[in-house]
Protein backbone atom coordinates (compact mmCIF):
# COMPACT_ATOMS: atom_id res chain seq x y z
CA UNK A 1 0.00 0.00 0.00
CA UNK A 2 1.52 3.15 -1.17
CA UNK A 3 1.12 6.55 1.24
CA UNK A 4 -0.60 9.54 0.03
CA UNK A 5 -0.23 11.57 3.05
CA UNK A 6 2.08 12.03 5.51
CA UNK A 7 2.66 15.19 7.84
CA UNK A 8 6.34 16.72 7.29
CA UNK A 9 7.53 16.57 10.19
CA UNK A 10 7.14 12.74 10.41
CA UNK A 11 9.11 12.37 6.55
CA UNK A 12 11.98 14.68 8.11
CA UNK A 13 12.46 12.62 10.66
CA UNK A 14 12.20 9.57 8.85
CA UNK A 15 14.75 10.65 6.36
CA UNK A 16 17.24 11.57 8.45
CA UNK A 17 16.93 15.21 8.18
CA UNK A 18 16.47 15.98 11.59
CA UNK A 19 17.81 13.71 14.90
CA UNK A 20 14.15 13.64 16.41
CA UNK A 21 10.92 14.25 15.28
CA UNK A 22 10.09 16.88 17.78
CA UNK A 23 13.20 18.48 16.93
CA UNK A 24 11.46 18.50 13.19
CA UNK A 25 8.25 20.03 15.21
CA UNK A 26 10.36 22.63 16.84
CA UNK A 27 12.13 23.54 12.97
CA UNK A 28 8.92 23.75 11.24
CA UNK A 29 7.38 25.68 14.28
CA UNK A 30 10.59 28.52 14.25
CA UNK A 31 10.13 28.94 10.43
CA UNK A 32 12.88 27.09 9.40
CA UNK A 33 11.14 24.43 7.06
CA UNK A 34 9.43 25.69 3.91
CA UNK A 35 7.65 24.09 1.13
CA UNK A 36 7.69 25.69 -2.24
CA UNK A 37 9.12 28.97 -0.66
CA UNK A 38 6.32 28.72 1.77
CA UNK A 39 7.14 28.40 5.66
CA UNK A 40 4.83 25.59 7.20
CA UNK A 41 3.52 23.53 10.14
CA UNK A 42 4.29 20.53 11.30
CA UNK A 43 0.86 18.69 10.45
CA UNK A 44 1.87 19.55 7.26
CA UNK A 45 1.16 17.05 4.42
CA UNK A 46 4.29 15.91 1.95
CA UNK A 47 3.27 15.41 -1.49
CA UNK A 48 5.90 13.99 -3.94
CA UNK A 49 8.13 16.29 -6.07
CA UNK A 50 7.99 19.16 -3.99
CA UNK A 51 10.69 21.56 -3.08
CA UNK A 52 11.32 21.49 1.15
CA UNK A 53 13.97 23.60 1.74
CA UNK A 54 15.36 22.97 5.94
CA UNK A 55 18.01 25.37 7.62
CA UNK A 56 20.52 23.45 9.66
CA UNK A 57 23.07 25.80 11.45
CA UNK A 58 24.80 27.41 8.87
CA UNK A 59 23.04 26.11 5.76
CA UNK A 60 19.53 25.85 4.15
CA UNK A 61 19.14 21.99 2.66
CA UNK A 62 16.95 21.56 -0.58
CA UNK A 63 15.24 18.42 -1.31
CA UNK A 64 12.90 17.05 -3.81
CA UNK A 65 11.20 14.52 -2.28
CA UNK A 66 10.66 11.18 -4.49
CA UNK A 67 9.14 9.29 -2.09
CA UNK A 68 7.15 8.80 1.03
CA UNK A 69 8.02 7.30 4.11
CA UNK A 70 6.83 6.78 7.88
CA UNK A 71 9.72 4.87 9.58
CA UNK A 72 13.06 5.60 10.30
CA UNK A 73 14.95 3.83 7.76
CA UNK A 74 19.17 3.04 7.45
CA UNK A 75 21.30 6.17 6.13
CA UNK A 76 22.41 4.13 2.39
CA UNK A 77 18.88 4.56 1.82
CA UNK A 78 18.03 7.69 2.37
CA UNK A 79 18.28 8.64 -1.32
CA UNK A 80 15.62 6.53 -2.34
CA UNK A 81 13.16 9.19 -0.72
CA UNK A 82 14.78 12.29 -1.40
CA UNK A 83 16.71 14.36 -4.27
CA UNK A 84 19.43 16.91 -2.67
CA UNK A 85 19.37 19.58 -5.18
CA UNK A 86 21.19 21.85 -2.42
CA UNK A 87 23.45 24.22 -4.21
CA UNK A 88 27.49 23.76 -3.89
CA UNK A 89 27.60 27.56 -2.25
CA UNK A 90 25.67 26.56 0.98
CA UNK A 91 27.95 23.33 1.59
CA UNK A 92 31.21 26.13 0.87
CA UNK A 93 30.15 27.65 4.09
CA UNK A 94 30.34 24.94 6.15
CA UNK A 95 34.19 24.34 5.02
CA UNK A 96 34.63 28.21 5.43
CA UNK A 97 33.12 28.13 9.31
CA UNK A 98 35.93 25.75 9.52
CA UNK A 99 38.54 27.49 8.41
CA UNK A 100 38.37 30.68 10.07
CA UNK A 101 39.22 30.62 13.84
CA UNK A 102 37.49 32.34 16.01
CA UNK A 103 40.44 34.29 17.15
CA UNK A 104 43.51 34.28 15.56
CA UNK A 105 46.81 35.99 15.84
CA UNK A 106 48.85 36.16 12.13
CA UNK A 107 51.94 33.96 11.99
CA UNK A 108 54.99 34.80 13.72
CA UNK A 109 53.04 36.99 16.26
CA UNK A 110 53.37 34.14 18.79
CA UNK A 111 50.91 33.26 21.81
CA UNK A 112 48.63 35.84 22.91
CA UNK A 113 49.21 38.17 25.76
CA UNK A 114 47.63 38.56 29.23
CA UNK A 115 45.82 41.89 27.87
CA UNK A 116 44.91 40.28 24.73
CA UNK A 117 43.70 37.38 26.75
CA UNK A 118 41.74 39.96 28.87
CA UNK A 119 40.38 41.15 25.80
CA UNK A 120 39.38 38.35 24.65
CA UNK A 121 37.51 37.32 28.17
CA UNK A 122 35.74 40.99 27.83
CA UNK A 123 34.47 39.99 24.06
CA UNK A 124 33.02 36.71 25.30
CA UNK A 125 31.69 38.38 28.26
CA UNK A 126 33.53 36.37 30.87
CA UNK A 127 34.72 37.56 34.48
CA UNK A 128 38.12 38.86 34.88
CA UNK A 129 38.46 36.45 37.38
CA UNK A 130 38.32 33.44 35.32
CA UNK A 131 41.42 34.23 33.25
Amino acid sequence: MELQFLRIDKWLWAVRLHKTRSLAIDACKAGHVQVDGHKVKPARNVKLNEVISVRMGLITKTVRVTGLIERRIGANLVSQYYEDITPTEEYEKLKDEKRQPFFANPKGFGRPTKKDRRAMGKLLGRPEDML
